[in-house]
């Protein structure tokens, strides 16, 4: 692979609604470019940006891939990722390495929440961006209804550049709007002149004089000339074309179909001609010494920095961190520091990936993206620069995963190698956390959603040769008490030789604190019980609060007073005070009213306006409350809400089945709520047999 300048490079995201055809218009490109001498299909798993074993069994992206297309004397940086919503991480890792983003839209099904989604955070970048229309090859695909859909959403940026011509409803051609001409497809998608058919001479006309109205807009000179009804050469329309596209104010619409070839090339040709280079976009980081900010700006005459903004680590191919160059030029034989980290990297290799194939390269310039092995410290989200001038770059959001599943190992003795595996994954999935709840003796792994956690259990099995178990997660509910008892405690053993006696008189009462477990006092009076014993009834208390008798969890609120007793001179021991204490806990909390506690979250969901009623019907049947509904003014609603967090298991699929997909929520712990009796009985219940089973 070549050494490629700033400004012959393009960083190009695919994004759109999984299904649409992102990774076929990827491998469109690779083919024309010459990387690869046959087209390969996502049916039968053979193409370059697919390769993970999960990817090729399951016909669709799993993680992003990089493939860099060089085309007339320019390296496109295409950046594949997944449609599916369980994988935004990677789409947000990728936005953020981008310059630039093709929306990737199926004609046959039009625009759909992925093609929404894919506009927003093309908003948030402030990423130029063009809409790729696919499938085109399908008789009944209309390209003009797309555009339509287009339009209605997001007004007058969406420019058309093409249309398509039919003969006897077969995708023969299509008609250039910019230079006003036909063109027919030969073999290979290469293409020759043709007439423009007369039923596409009126929406030529609509969609020419839109894209005139654009491009008087560019300057007062182009205005002026516009309203004397004089006409722009194709050099001036393209020119102004590329800076309103690089200015997000003008989003062109093309289309083919990448399966035949059809319309890739003429996209290759509008991403190196529309489309900025790195240095015409800014990038700012922090210089550490100094702490201002440093315009790194894609300036290869710059001090070098680079920032991480994925990690590969895979078992076969190796660790691999992906740069993007942010100033400078950066050499195979050089030696960088991870700023956050404060530690030396000797570079040794540099690398572009073709899919998983690493190709060294000497260096990469300001706005490559590319790929270093085996760093040791460095993880996604770091920023690499020299010793001498240090600079932290901004990392980027990534979403956080809220579904969650209890795993187990199936194979007793594998857990080393599945906590190793799992620290593994979760440098290369930022969307993916491990949790160890002590607690509840159980280990929580949270992803972005069911499929998500499914495919992670699955690499795990391929990879890593172990296997997990996922099941619903156990509800960390607490025990307390409502009312106030006064008992008594004794221990009284005796067995030749030395006896055992402890005898406590104790009260129990709520503490008002459901944040301690217990509060402990003595008021005894007159040596019943000797000082030295108390620590060992407070050992007594801490044991017992741990599993409370109710239903063996956690207890809290409980405030205990030990107020008389007695002691043997010779048999008593901490011993026996601590089992009296014990006896008298388990009696004390029973006869005060014990209530199950259960958790509480806080919850968010944004939906779009018209599932409002949906979503709140089924926070209801969660025995949620809705505390509040608030607008943000782009179509959507936000709603507030109390739910315990016994009934949010499974909820981001069945928000995504109520919304299609375009629902969104994210909740944290509140508090604990006493639960309704029949949760209660049936948790006690339920328990019971379980400590019967000794499984606890």
């Amino acid at each position: 692979m070549d050494v490629f300048r700033t400004d012959r490079i393009r960083n190009v995201v695919l994004l759109g609604h999984g299904g649409a055809g992102k990774t076929t218009l990827a491998e469109a490109m690779a083919y024309l470019a010459g990387m690869t001498n046959r087209l390969g299909r996502v049916e039968d798993g053979n193409t370059v940006s697919d390769y993970d074993k999960e990817e090729i069994k399951r016909h669709f992206s799993i993680s992003t891939t990089l493939i860099p297309v060089p085309w007339d004397k320019v390296k496109i940086n295409v950046l594949d990722t997944p449609g599916y919503f369980d994988f935004v991480g990677e789409v947000e890792e990728a936005v953020s390495a981008a310059d630039a983003a093709i929306i990737v839209v199926s004609g046959k099904a039009g625009v759909q929440v992925g093609t929404q989604k894919a506009w927003n955070l093309c908003e948030k970048y402030k990423l130029p961006r063009m809409i790729f229309v696919t499938d085109m090859d399908v008789d009944d695909v209309s390209y003009r209804k797309v555009v339509e859909q287009l339009t209605e959403l997001y007004g007058k940026k969406i420019a058309p550049l093409h249309f398509p011509i039919r003969e006897d409803g077969k995708f023969v051609g299509y008609v250039n709007v910019v230079k006003q001409a036909g063109r027919k497809y030969i073999d290979k998608g290469k293409k020759e002149e043709c007439p423009i058919p007369e039923y596409l001479d009126e929406y030529l006309e609509k969609y020419h004089d839109i894209l005139m109205e654009s491009v008087a807009e560019t300057s007062e000179e182009f205005m002026d000339r516009y309203f004397e009804g004089d006409t722009f050469s194709v050099t001036e329309v393209s020119a102004a074309l590329a800076m309103n596209v690089q200015e997000a104010s003008i989003v062109p619409v093309c289309m083919g179909s990448p399966i035949n070839l059809r319309g890739v090339s003429n996209l290759l040709d509008d991403i190196c001609g529309y489309f900025p280079s790195p240095d015409k976009r800014s990038c700012n980081g922090i210089a550490q010494k100094t702490n201002e900010i440093f315009e790194a700006n894609y300036d290869f005459t710059k001090a070098k920095s680079a920032y991480v903004w994925k990690t590969i680590a895979d078992p076969f191919l190796g660790k691999y961190s992906l740069i993007k160059v942010c100033s400078g030029v950066i050499k195979s034989d050089d030696t960088l520091v991870n700023v956050e980290k404060g530690e030396e990297e000797r570079l040794n290799k540099l690398y572009v990936l073709e899919g998983s194939k690493p190709i060294e390269v000497p260096e990469l310039h300001a706005g490559d993206i590319g790929a270093i092995a085996k760093l040791n410290s460095v993880q996604t989200g770091d920023s690499l620069a020299t010793k001498a001038n240090p600079i932290f770059y901004p990392k980027a959001v990534i979403s956080t995963p809220y579904t969650c599943k209890r795993f187990k190992a199936v194979k007793k003795g594998d857990e080393d190698k599945i906590s190793q595996a799992l620290a593994k994954m979760m440098s290369e999935d930022k969307t993916l956390r491990v949790v160890n709840d002590s607690a509840n003796r159980q280990s929580l792994i949270y992803g972005i959603g069911d499929q998500h956690l499914d495919i992670v259990a699955n690499k795990l099995k391929e990879r890593y040769k172990v296997d997990i178990e996922l099941s619903k997660p156990k509800v960390p509910f607490r025990e307390t008490l409502r009312k106030n008892s006064d008992v008594e405690g004794k221990h009284k053993k005796q067995s030749g030789g030395h006896g055992q006696y402890g005898h406590v008189k104790m009260r129990f009462e709520p503490s008002g604190d459901l944040e301690t477990p217990y509060v402990f006092e003595q008021v005894v009076v007159g040596g019943a019980v000797p000082k030295n014993y108390f620590p060992a009834v407070e050992k007594g208390l801490q044991e017992c609060v741990l599993k409370g008798p109710l239903a063996a969890y956690p207890v809290v609120g409980v405030k205990a007073t030990l107020y008389d007793g007695s002691y043997h001179p010779v048999d008593s021991s901490e011993m026996a005070f601590k089992m009296a204490t014990i006896l008298a806990f388990k009696k004390g909390f029973m006869d005060a009213s014990p209530v199950l506690l259960e958790p509480i979250v806080s919850m968010k969901v944004t939906v779009p306006d018209k599932y409002t009623g949906d979503v709140m019907g089924d926070l209801n049947k969660r025995r949620g409350r809705v505390l509040g509904m608030t607008p943000d003014h782009q179509g959507n609603t936000i709603i507030e809400a109390d739910v315990p967090q016994l009934e949010i298991y499974g909820y981001s699929t069945d928000l995504r089945s109520m919304t299609g997909g375009s629902g969104e929520f994210s909740y944290e712990f509140a508090r604990y709520e006493q639960a309704p009796n029949d949760i209660q009985a049936k948790e006690i219940e339920a328990r019971a047999s379980k400590v019967d089973k000794a499984e606890e």
